[in-house]
């Protein structure tokens, strides 16, 4: 009856050494009101100061975005009071920002989608407020942080749709390193705009902007509440009102917090105390080639499916031990199922991220030459595979103290195939008469004989060869 037509503007903190105006460090703390300076707090007389450093990583994830990147950009001020900045208005950019008219590719439902994005600035950070019944508190530790905010047009029409967007876009921020992107430290934030419209309509309904919502999760069970709210509205004959709501997460609904104001209200204009940035072409250039090649696609080249390319590139750190793992000559594809099914397996049940395990790339490629060189078998890998992680050892610690390395001296190999031949001489008849299955029988004894350490594929080699000669 309705389609839902979803806009997004998403905030991520740049990863600096300093804010965006002042030299105060720019970090997570858990002290209020650390990480401040003179500057941060508005005293009379100062001047901001833009960081260098976080106009480059703007035009970098602008580049990485496919916006185009003009020639000069420009502050502005943002008068719309800010009671969560000492200065009462915020410095941003309106009228000339970093990138315009961009665009990210996704897939859903093995469908590829071009996602547009109006545009791309820098701003500053607000400060944080803690509400208590009977008060606030406020810790400016994140005033004046610098902020990117990425604006998609209203391009997304289902929660599916917007959550690919957001991993997809999580990860660009991540391999170009702008920013850590974590949303348990406040670092990506996402407000969605949301209207309904029927589809005969040609025109976009009133929407709704939700604030400030700090994991995709939340992101989709916002979606999905307000399309059913919005929703109930219109067939109830109401009107849909412009406005500003919260997602109360332990709720699971969106509250209204004041009516939407539009851009004319902020009362932009030319922040006066900061000239006009001019970016040359050698500079543009220079920051296009530190772009990083996103990895997914040369997964997907080199024989990684895609499901596996999407859950490795989603975490630098894994994306980064994989890259480790095949320039010391590992392959790929065996390395990243042991990375997908074992390694993420123990993370999960043990709560820990990769900085936390014992595994190192090293280790593994050691693991995977030993089998690949018949040292220990697949089966025996597993083991070593998981003594590693909880004994904290290395694999050629553990394959000497357990004595786990296979046996594939073809003279041994040949001794015990000879005396199980003689043991089993009705089942050796019984092969040679056509029953085939009785030959994995037959190896199972050789392996057994030596107590589980022969080399598999000689031990069949040397079996088969040996019935032949019967």
């Amino acid at each position: 009856m309705y389609k839902a037509v979803i806009g997004l503007e998403v905030h991520t903190e740049l990863n600096t050494n300093s804010k965006m105006f002042s030299g105060s460090k720019n970090e997570y703390s858990k002290v209020p009101n650390e990480n401040i300076s003179v500057i941060d707090l508005a005293f009379p007389g100062i001047l901001p100061l833009p960081n260098k450093e976080a106009v480059r990583k703007a035009i970098k994830l602008a580049l990485a975005l496919n916006c185009k990147v003009p020639s000069e950009v420009m502050f502005d001020r943002k008068n719309y009071y800010y009671a969560d900045l000492p200065k009462g208005y915020q410095l941003t950019q309106m009228s000339k920002p970093f990138g315009k008219e961009g665009y990210l590719d996704i897939e859903v439902d093995g469908k590829v989608k071009r996602c547009y994005i109006h545009q791309i600035h820098l701003e500053e950070d607000s400060a944080s407020l803690d509400h208590y019944e009977n008060y606030s508190l406020i810790n400016y530790n994140r005033a004046g942080i610098p902020l990117v905010e990425i604006v998609t047009e209203p391009v997304f029409n289902s929660e599916k749709e917007v959550v690919e967007f957001l991993e997809n876009l999580r990860t660009v921020i991540k391999y170009c390193d702008v920013s850590e992107a974590s949303s348990e430290k406040g670092q990506l934030r996402v407000d969605v705009n949301i209207s309904l419209m029927k589809e005969a309509d040609t025109e976009l309904g009133v929407r709704a902007e939700i604030k400030n919502i700090n994991s995709f999760n939340a992101v989709k069970e916002t979606i999905l509440y307000e399309i059913k709210r919005q929703t109930e509205v219109l067939s109830s004959g109401g009107k849909v009102i412009q406005e500003t709501r919260r997602w109360i997460d332990d709720e699971k609904i969106t509250v209204s917090m004041r009516e939407k104001v539009d851009a004319i209200d902020y009362k932009y204009y030319v922040e006066p105390n900061i000239p006009v940035v001019k970016l040359s072409e050698e500079f543009i250039n220079e920051i296009r080639e530190s772009i990083p090649e996103l990895p997914y696609q040369r997964y997907i080249n080199i024989g990684i499916t895609e499901k596996d390319a999407k859950t490795i590139v989603r975490s630098k750190e894994l994306s980064d031990f994989l890259e480790s793992v095949i320039s010391l000559g590992g392959n790929a594809k065996e390395a990243t199922n042991w990375i997908t099914t074992r390694l993420l397996g123990y993370m999960s049940a043990n709560f820990v991220g990769l900085s936390e395990v014992y595994l190192t790339p090293e280790m593994l490629v050691s693991l995977m030459n030993m089998v690949s060189s018949g040292k220990i078998s697949s089966q025996q890998a597993k083991e070593v595979f998981n003594d590693i992680l909880e004994l904290k050892k290395t694999p050629e610690e553990i394959v000497k103290e357990k004595g786990l390395e296979q046996v594939s001296d073809e003279g041994v190999i040949l001794d015990l195939v000879t005396k199980v031949l003689d043991n089993f001489t009705k089942e050796v008849e019984e092969y040679k008469n056509g029953k085939k299955n009785l030959l994995g029988f037959l190896v199972g004894q050789v392996i057994k004989s030596s107590g589980g350490k022969v080399n598999p594929a000689l031990a069949n080699k040397i079996l088969t060869e040996e019935i032949n000669k019967r």
